[in-house]
């Protein structure tokens, strides 16, 4: 199963069946904290990167929809934050946000996120993450390692790939039970779902084409 084909079936298809939330944008500011917390204590900083991920719809509305936030976010580039739609083959589409503010990714995120809610596409959204990477402080320097927010299960997870298949669980675990109150992490490591990158050092998105 590729990459895509693992986000629509586990953040997708399966995920629905064991909902607990609608999907609510506005979780996505616990991360405007979060991130402090992540630096301090931790040692991992933002890497200025974030992205939404969710299905498409094969409608005119839908179309429109994305386009409102496509033409938002292209406002924004002024201030330093870009925004980058990508496709893949499956059909499922991403929003990568690079900024040097964290703010403004957790802003962009959020905008994008709620504009498809109000449009009614709520139950199309997957998925949101936010990436840092490890100082000389962290338990490994370089490492890269994500927040996750799931739109279908309502909570975060933190996913630390090392590899095309590899994930280090003890790191993820420690992110967890520092982050556990500040954020709604999942309790339930069965939907830990991993995003895995199309290449050894790639990105979760990277593997998307420009759309």
């Amino acid at each position: 199963m590729g990459l895509f084909d693992t986000v629509k079936q586990l953040l997708g298809v399966q995920a629905e069946a064991a909902a607990t939330d609608e999907a609510d944008a506005d979780d996505l500011f616990g991360m405007s904290t979060a991130y402090v917390t992540m630096e301090a204590d931790l040692g991992y900083e933002p890497t200025g990167e974030a992205a939404l991920c969710f299905s498409d719809v094969d409608s005119t509305d839908f179309r429109e929809t994305v386009e409102e936030v496509r033409q938002i976010l292209a406002t924004t580039e002024e201030d330093g934050t870009v925004a980058d739609f990508h496709e893949d083959q499956h059909g499922t589409q991403w929003i990568v946000v690079t900024a040097d503010d964290f703010e403004d990714l957790v802003t962009s995120v959020h905008f994008g996120a709620d504009t498809l809610i109000e449009g009614r596409y709520g139950s199309r959204l997957l998925a949101a993450l936010f990436a840092f990477e490890g100082t000389d402080r962290a338990d490994e320097a370089g490492q890269r390692v994500y927040w996750v927010y799931s739109f279908r299960r309502g909570a975060y997870y933190p996913f630390v790939p090392t590899g095309t298949s590899s994930r280090d669980e003890r790191v993820e675990l420690k992110l967890s039970s520092v982050l556990d109150g500040e954020l709604d992490v999942e309790d339930d490591r069965g939907y830990w779902y991993p995003l895995w990158p199309s290449a050894p050092n790639a990105k979760p998105w990277e593997s998307a084409t420009n759309g």
